[in-house]
């Protein structure tokens, strides 16, 4: 693998892992301000932020050793406003500045497992800061996200729903293989 292209997935994987972890903790705040399907929708996204890193890693499964990573990752807890605030940031920054650029240095390189771990990375990170969204007017209007029953998350690309769609949009997935959360 070339080494631009080597060097963006690891960032990449270093901040989907946080991500993930993040969004754990900020979850576990939507709760205790009783907010469980923002919770659920934090979980949802955190799983889905799992799936882009192991994505990622598998598109690198040649590449071996201990290597430092540089990646942007947000730090704090606040509100579930501000939480949510931050995790509409982190989305729209992946989406519109890191994932572009990087696929752009995959595509030169022609990576094609980088192209497609990052492609789906890229429309689902959309769809998760459309979804965040969502969640912060409910927040601030002084209820909880509407969601039909659960949170649904694609386990191929990381799509996460507030309804049980029929298929994934981005990978073309049966919603029977979605988890609910």
């Amino acid at each position: 693998m070339k080494q631009m292209t080597q060097s963006n997935l690891r960032s990449a994987f270093g901040g989907e892992s946080m991500a993930r972890n993040r969004y754990n903790i900020w979850g576990t705040v939507a709760e205790k301000e009783g907010f469980p399907n923002v919770k659920r929708l934090f979980d949802a996204t955190a799983q889905a932020e799992h799936i882009h890193a192991a994505l990622h890693y598998k598109a690198m499964k040649d590449v071996k050793g201990d290597f430092d990573v540089a990646t942007h990752g947000g730090f704090g807890i606040g509100s579930t406003s501000e939480n949510l605030q931050g995790a509409i940031d982190g989305e729209t920054f992946e989406f519109t500045e890191m994932y572009p650029a990087y696929i752009q240095v995959a595509e030169m390189q022609a990576e094609e497992a980088a192209v497609h771990a990052m492609r789906f990375a890229v429309e689902a990170e959309k769809v998760h800061a459309e979804m965040f969204g969502k969640a912060k007017e409910a927040v601030d209007a002084g209820h909880d996200l509407d969601v039909d029953d659960q949170v649904y998350l694609c386990p191929v690309c990381g799509f996460v729903a507030l309804s049980k769609e029929q298929n994934c949009p981005i990978c073309g997935t049966s919603s029977e293989k979605f988890i609910a959360f």
